[in-house]
């Protein structure tokens, strides 16, 4: 089980990569575990929370969540 400094540099890593090649967060993670050689399943699991929600942000836009009803503002 990965500690929260483990998840945090993780994510941290991923967002600033995400940022600098100018691509999704989905997109780096899927591109960081081809490179790596990383298991999907293990990249999610050192993941924080802040960068799920991001992840789960860009997928309900790229519909691949169904889409949740927001308040308006």
């Amino acid at each position: 089980m990965p500690t929260r400094d483990e998840k945090d540099k993780f994510s941290l890593m991923i967002e600033e990569e995400a940022r600098k090649l100018n691509v999704s967060h989905i997109e780096m993670i899927v591109e960081y575990c081809e490179r790596s050689g990383m298991e999907m399943e293990v990249a999610g699991s050192l993941l924080n929370s802040v960068l799920k929600g991001k992840i789960e942000l860009e997928a309900r836009e790229l519909r691949y969540l169904p889409k949740q009803s927001m308040l308006p503002i």
